[in-house]
Parts: C-alpha cells; sequence; structure tokens
C-alpha cells in the first residue's frame, strides 16, 4: 500500500504568522492561521483537514459494508464535525461527530444502524483518532 504525504511550512510567530500546506498529489493545498485556527478567520486549518478526511473515510467505508451486505447504497454523506476546546495545558481536540445520511435501497433501519455503527469504528481513520470520542448520528435518506 502506498504512504501519503503532506508538507507544511509556518512563517514566523504564532499569532502573527501564516502557513500553507500541500499534499503530494498536489491536489489539496491552502494557508492557514491563528485567526483561521483560533477564530473565524479566512483560510482552512488541521482540524478542518482531520474533518475532511475522516468525513470521507467513513463514507467510503461504509458504502464497502452496506455493499459487501448485498444493499449498494445510490450515495453516502457525511459531515464530520472535529470540536478543537482549551484544556489544561493547551488545546485538544476531545470529539468528532460524524452525521451521515445514505440513500440505500432494501435495508430497514435497524440493519443499517448496526452497519453505520460497525463502520464507525473500523474505518481507518477512525482507528487512527480511536483515542477521542466519536459519535455517530446516521440516518437513510
Amino acid at each position: 500500500m502506498p504512504t501519503r504525504n503532506a508538507d507544511a511550512t509556518w512563517n514566523g510567530a504564532l499569532r502573527d504568522g501564516n502557513g500553507s500546506f500541500k499534499t503530494s498529489s498536489g491536489a489539496i493545498e491552502g494557508a492557514y492561521s491563528f485567526s483561521s485556527r483560533f477564530e473565524d478567520g479566512s483560510g482552512t486549518n488541521p482540524e478542518e483537514l482531520i474533518a475532511a478526511a475522516h468525513a470521507a473515510c467513513f463514507s467510503m467505508a461504509l458504502a464497502n459494508e452496506l455493499g459487501s451486505a448485498g444493499h449498494v447504497p445510490t450515495s453516502v454523506t457525511t459531515t464530520a464535525k472535529v470540536h478543537l476546546e482549551k484544556a489544561d495545558g493547551g488545546f485538544a481536540i476531545p470529539k468528532i461527530e460524524l452525521v451521515t445520511k445514505a440513500e440505500v435501497d432494501g435495508i430497514d433501519d435497524a440493519a443499517f444502524q448496526e452497519i453505520a455503527t460497525a463502520t464507525s469504528k473500523a474505518c481507518p481513520v477512525s482507528k487512527a483518532l480511536a483515542a477521542i470520542e466519536i459519535t455517530l448520528d446516521a440516518s437513510l435518506a
């Protein structure tokens, strides 16, 4: 399996510096700053990138698990909400909320919930983030 890479650079002090990142594929790149991370400034931040990775991984994994159970979905849409909070000794990410809606024919809600819950613990990004609370709100469209 390939190793995925991204590079990031930070220039200057924390409050008035700035940074940029780029994935090795070139598909994703952006700017970030103190303001974009801890306030409502323009640009992205590490938490938003974690959210994108988690939402994408979970959607793909859920589609796979549903398909393996004989219920190929028409679509799976997921929002990941990554919480950044001030904690003792700095900042922490204590929780990620996954909110997903899937369009799937021929499956009842109980079976869907069982597959979605198992997937929320088994997707590779969920496993990597297992040290924090991950909640799931899953529904059928």
